[in-house]
């Protein structure tokens, strides 16, 4: 049994019962935003000379990488070691829009 307990354009909060225990998630669609990052690195329209678009990273990998490394949003934006290492992962090359050195 799965219920999505909040909605907004993109992403779903869910509720689901797995094996007895009660799950709970964020699900964003990615798509469309990983397809905005590629348009807006092909027209060349990745900022300025003094301010460089990198990227267009979703919610829900940021969401998780702080889950991951044990971390809150907080810190996330704190120490801009998470945020580099997020824009250098191949992973996520497809959100990327400034093609340069980070």
């Amino acid at each position: 049994m799965r219920q999505v307990i909040e909605s907004t354009p993109g992403v779903q909060t869910v509720v689901a019962l797995e094996d007895g225990n009660l799950v709970t998630g964020t699900v964003q669609d990615c798509t469309p935003i990983a397809e905005y990052a590629k348009a807006r690195q092909n027209e060349g329209l990745h900022g300025s000379k003094d301010m460089k678009l990198a990227a267009s990273i979703p919610f829900v990998m940021v969401d998780k990488y702080c889950t991951d490394h044990g971390i809150t949003f907080a810190d996330f934006q704190r120490d801009k070691s998470h945020i580099r290492h997020m824009l250098t992962d191949p992973a996520l090359a497809h959100f990327r829009i400034w093609p340069g050195r980070i």
